[in-house]
């Protein structure tokens, strides 16, 4: 009986866990792309978030942008605006629209959704050559996307 309750516990912990999280169609944007609520009801971790914006398997973003703080990853990009002093051009909102879906600020943008599930064409499932099937999952989670925001709001001007 006593595991049964640990569990129905760790069960419930979990769904409440959830509740707070905000899904990929159920974001809101206002006219110019931002995103004033956390999508995961959890405030984000920088560190966490630069490890996801130097990690060449997930985030990705030094592939495109400059980040002189993270110097030890190397190969960054020039594709995107360098992010040092991302903090100085965007609020928090606005760095978790350009995140989440940069192409609601800049329609033209290159830079991918990273919390998006449908509505555009991915590379194919599993190297078959073959988009895959929508919806598919978003690139990064929603608290990957808190963690993403909370790092680039450390970015100053020196």
């Amino acid at each position: 009986m006593k595991h049964i309750s640990l569990t129905l516990a760790a069960c419930l912990v979990g769904t409440v866990a959830l509740a707070g999280e905000t899904a990929p169609k159920e974001v809101v944007y206002d006219e110019y792309g931002a995103v004033e609520t956390s999508l995961s009801g959890v405030a984000g971790d920088a560190a966490s978030g630069a490890l996801l914006v130097g990690d060449k398997s997930k985030g990705n973003c030094v592939a495109c942008h400059q980040v002189s703080a993270l110097a030890d990853v190397p190969f960054h990009g020039e594709i995107g605006p360098s992010l040092d002093g991302a903090a100085d051009r965007w609020n928090e909102a606005e760095l978790r629209g350009l995140v989440a879906n940069a192409k609601k600020t800049f329609e033209g943008t290159m830079m991918p959704a990273f919390y998006k599930v449908d509505g555009y064409i991915r590379p194919g499932d599993a190297y078959t050559g073959k988009a895959g099937a929508e919806p598919l999952p978003p690139i990064l989670t929603a608290q990957e996307i808190e963690d993403v925001v909370a790092f680039l709001a450390t970015l100053k001007e020196d």
